[in-house]
């Protein structure tokens, strides 16, 4: 997958002209892959998922953890459409595409992906304990400060709220437009709405209020932040008069505006998502064995996590730059080099006037400095 691989026939990839004799392991043949991933049970699946947390663990060890620094959690999850019906597991969504519907957790700051989890369908079974796992594995992994979750309204359920108010994390969540939430609208004073900054030909403001719900363990009382937003062109004005409504859930302590901008940035979650798909092997899912494909799921959030440990271990971009795989992987795997055979020794023959040879001396020297950890 850090070569560009998206299929299992591309593990010749690896085994083709003279690749085996810088590998320090045998490449097995795509069919024999093939054959062990179809082997996989679900425990051997959340074997696999353990070993990527602990590889987050390790790494973040070396100095690139969040120590104690304030760490936003995203969560979301994506489709990975297929064809036919013989995909184990798949099914149709609210897109109406048939697929797979993968959770997939990242930190905000970075990009890592913190945790992924494969399920049968697509409904809300199973994401609360996805959150608390996710939350659990990087106080594991030594993240000490605070930690906010951020989420769309497919998240949204009060057990979730119950359970992250136990792990003492912060949470920012889309909420439905249910009766109740819009009979609190309602009662929000014209005055108390803030204009913000929104894009040419609309205008939108921010308000909070309060709700009150019958939640499982007795009645709760939620702040609700309010973003409500119009069309200004008068010709747009007439066919759309009324605002529209976007609402969230949050215990923060920022003000209206501020838990507004905050929670709107939950979007850049999508560009790691996009990553995953588009550079870390995850195009597609390739078995029909649904156990294989949670597998694959797995290693593609593995492999997405090394190009984003690869840069910053090796200390070859600024820090809080994101850089998509795609182009770490033409920068520092793609290099037409020549192993050669000197007195013995395996050479790489690096090409004259290579744009990116500064970018992989130094990648390479910083990475073979680090600690070698147990």
């Amino acid at each position: 997958m850090l070569v560009g691989g998206s299929h299992i026939d591309h593990a010749d990839r690896l085994r083709s002209a003279s690749t085996s004799r810088v590998l320090g392991f045998r490449v097995m043949a795509p069919s024999t892959l093939g054959t062990f991933l179809r082997s996989f049970t679900w425990g051997h699946v959340r074997q696999l998922d353990k070993a990527v947390a602990e590889t987050l663990g390790r790494v973040w060890a070396l100095g690139v953890g969040p120590g104690n620094q304030a760490v936003t959690i995203d969560v979301d999850s994506t489709i990975c459409e297929v064809s036919g019906k013989t995909k184990s597991g798949a099914a149709y969504g609210h897109t109406k595409v048939l697929g797979y519907h993968p959770l997939i957790a990242t930190q905000a700051e970075t990009g890592e992906i913190i945790g992924v989890r494969l399920r049968g369908g697509s409904s809300q079974r199973g994401n609360t304990h996805f959150v608390v796992e996710a939350i659990n594995r990087i106080r594991r992994a030594g993240a000490t400060g605070d930690i906010t979750l951020r989420a769309d309204s497919g998240f949204f359920s009060y057990d979730l709220l119950a359970a992250l108010d136990r792990l003492g994390a912060d949470w920012s969540i889309t909420i439905p437009l249910h009766s109740n939430v819009r009979a609190a609208i309602e009662t929000i004073d014209e005055d108390d709405w803030t204009t913000i900054d929104y894009p040419e030909g609309g205008n939108a403001q921010v308000a909070e209020t309060i709700i009150t719900s019958a939640a499982r363990h007795g009645k709760r009382q939620t702040r609700i932040v309010v973003r409500r937003s119009r069309l200004t062109d008068p010709h747009q004005l007439r066919l759309w008069p009324g605002w529209r409504y976007h609402t969230l859930v949050t215990n923060t302590g920022l003000s209206p505006v501020e838990a507004d901008q905050h929670h709107r940035r939950h979007a850049t979650c999508e560009l790691a998502i996009r990553d995953l798909k588009h550079s870390a092997g995850l195009a597609h899912l390739p078995s029909a064995n649904f156990f294989a494909n949670a597998a694959w799921l797995a290693c593609a959030a593995l492999t997405h996590n090394l190009y984003r440990w690869i840069t910053r271990l090796g200390q070859t971009q600024p820090a809080g730059q994101l850089t998509a795989g795609r182009s770490i992987r033409t920068r520092l795997f793609g290099i037409p080099a020549r192993v050669v055979n000197h007195s013995g020794r395996h050479l790489l023959r690096l090409p004259t006037r290579w744009p990116w040879a500064t970018t992989y001396h130094t990648a390479l020297q910083n990475l073979r400095s680090l600690p070698q950890l147990c």
